[in-house]
């Protein structure tokens, strides 16, 4: 399997175009869930009004749940970050809405720009963060709604993070 395969555990929704769906409203597959991302980003008068920035940490606001689903509005200044972790038992969708966020997973680093959607799946570990130096924004749905979000060392590199997992 190559690495841009639609089954690897996460990744750009864009990049299988075959699965991009208008949203639903009641989403209940993972396309249905990023089409419902992509409305609501394309809503800016949904949710722009109600973007906060806190020097402090990560700034974020639950916008709306569904049957078994939560999304979150979330805001990044410059060099803020999530640290290292994964979802517990959610799967997800992030969008980045403004500005650029990077994502550092095991396989390596991607940046997001406006529009960028990833995906992933239960046990997935990231750590997001705006290396740029403007404020950016976010939306995320989680599936089941979020319950938990284990933390992981950020020490652990590609090479030993594959390791622990066989």
């Amino acid at each position: 399997m190559n690495s841009d395969s639609d089954l690897q555990i996460a990744g750009d929704i864009f990049e299988v175009s075959h699965l991009l769906q208008p949203a639903r409203e009641h989403p209940a597959t993972v396309a249905e869930f990023a089409g419902l991302a992509r409305s609501i980003a394309a809503d800016r008068a949904q949710w722009s009004h109600l973007i906060e920035y806190d020097a402090t940490t990560r700034w974020y606001h639950r916008l709306r749940t569904g049957p078994g689903y939560e999304v979150w509005l979330l805001s990044w200044l410059p060099g803020q970050g999530s640290g290292r972790h994964d979802h517990g038992p959610s799967s997800g969708v992030l969008t980045v809405l403004d500005g650029e966020l990077t994502e550092h997973s095991p396989s390596g680093s991607r940046g997001l720009t406006p529009g960028a959607q990833r995906v992933f799946a239960p046990g997935y570990v990231h750590e997001v963060t705006n290396d740029a130096l403007t404020p950016a924004v976010s939306l995320h749905i989680y599936f089941p709604g979020l319950t938990d979000m284990p933390m992981h060392s950020s020490q652990c590199s590609p090479a030993t993070h594959k390791a622990a997992a066989s």
